[in-house]
């Protein structure tokens, strides 16, 4: 991109102070400062003036629970299988975030859950997969979203670990998009005189990013017709499970997600169900009391299986979704940030917003969802915080407690 034509884009969204130190940068900090306006995508910025009080009509969902599961499993595990073994399945991991929450300075997925011998988070979900590779005798396309910062850590931590087992010539790293953050006026922030400040763009946005590292042309070309996505979080997810594919393929629904029975009507997750008659996952703040204490025709709670972050999506629509505008979620965050007079602010509270896509909302555009109830403690430990639950301790009790040697 040239400078006259970066003029022009910002031109339009009232958006030229990020040129206004171009004279004083060096060639080289130009060239960058050019090319990080050529990438964004400046359209993040309508979401600012759109104001949607969208009608809600959510209503319960059942789930396929775990003994009608038991019950078909031969049928469904069979369906899987032959599913993966045609080559009609993809997997991608979000694995973008750092463990800072976790006190941990790296990639999430490095973490090292183990006490006597290494056990990595990267390891663990490779591991979890190789079951179904030996199971199916087939290696299955392992994609892995990165972010800016983590990306070539990760992907030399994969490399210097021998990819855990996993066929090399199966893993493909992409980085997530970045979005701009703007100050409450919606001018976007500078780090400094050759550098926006730029945050990803929320889990929502894998397959967009996805498909601008390159990789739907390989994807369509081998004609995968799903992929399961997953996060990094959760260190006993059983991913490219054939019994949930199955289980979504036999029970003619197009997507599926995997739930499990909520701790207590109160825990803090957000549960499938329908908005309108489309998949919706309600978030645990949108339930009210009624909702929450709502029965089914069984007597158990009507709104009860949360969702894990583990879904199974047709590629045929989530091409359709890149074609449409996923929702943004305006965020309020403390955003560092180089004021007019060249110092570099470090602000304790929200000085304006970032933008963010949620891969709950990929939901929405799939016609059926199928809510498929997993066992808590067989693929539920998700590391999320530094102690107390959902931490790494509760993950490691949950390990040992399912046969693992730490």
């Amino acid at each position: 991109m040239d400078y006259k034509k970066a003029y022009d884009i910002l031109e339009k969204y009232d958006q030229l102070h990020i040129l206004k130190h171009y004279e004083s940068l060096t060639a080289e900090m130009q060239k960058n400062l050019l090319a990080q306006i050529d990438e964004i995508d400046f359209s993040v910025l309508d979401a600012l003036k759109d104001e949607k009080n969208e009608y809600k009509d959510i209503q319960p969902v059942a789930a396929l629970q775990m003994d009608k599961i038991e019950e078909n499993k031969q049928l469904y595990e069979a369906k899987g299988i032959t599913a993966i073994k045609n080559g009609e399945l993809a997997l991608v991991l979000l694995a973008g975030g750092q463990g800072t929450r976790l006190g941990y300075d790296g990639p999430k997925g490095t973490l090292n859950v183990g006490k006597t011998r290494d056990l990595f988070i990267f390891q663990l979900l490779i591991e979890h997969t190789l079951d179904v590779v030996k199971q199916t005798d087939t290696w299955i396309p392992f994609y892995i979203m990165t972010s800016d910062k983590n990306h070539d850590e990760t992907k030399s931590f994969f490399k210097a670990h021998n990819y855990f087992g996993y066929h090399a010539d199966y893993i493909h790293f992409f980085r997530q998009e970045m979005v701009p953050s703007v100050d409450f006026e919606g001018k976007i922030y500078l780090e400094n005189p050759g550098q926006i400040c730029l945050s990803p763009n929320g889990n929502g946005g894998w397959f967009s990013s996805l498909c601008k590292a390159g990789h739907l042309k390989n994807i369509l070309n081998a004609n995968i017709k799903y992929i399961n996505v997953f996060s990094v979080d959760n260190v006993l997810q059983r991913i490219a499970d054939p019994v949930f594919l199955g289980a979504v393929l036999a029970e003619g629904y197009e997507s599926g997600g995997k739930v499990v029975k909520k701790a207590n009507p109160d825990e803090r997750v957000g549960v499938l169900c329908t908005n309108n008659g489309k998949p919706y996952i309600v978030e645990y703040y949108e339930l009210t009391d009624k909702m929450r204490n709502q029965r089914d025709e069984n007597g158990d709670y009507a709104y009860n299986y949360g969702v894990i972050l583990n879904y199974i999506f047709p590629v045929r629509l989530l091409v359709k979704i890149m074609n449409e505008h996923m929702p943004l979620h305006i965020v309020k965050k403390a955003i560092p940030y180089m004021n007019e007079n060249g110092e570099y602010i470090k602000p304790t509270e929200p000085n304006g917003y970032k933008f963010e896509t949620l891969a709950l909302d990929m939901i929405a555009y799939m016609g059926t969802c199928l809510p498929f109830e997993i066992e808590r403690d067989r693929e539920f430990a998700p590391i999320k915080n530094a102690t107390g639950v959902d931490s790494i301790e509760t993950a490691r009790a949950l390990l040992v407690q399912n046969g693992y040697t730490l």
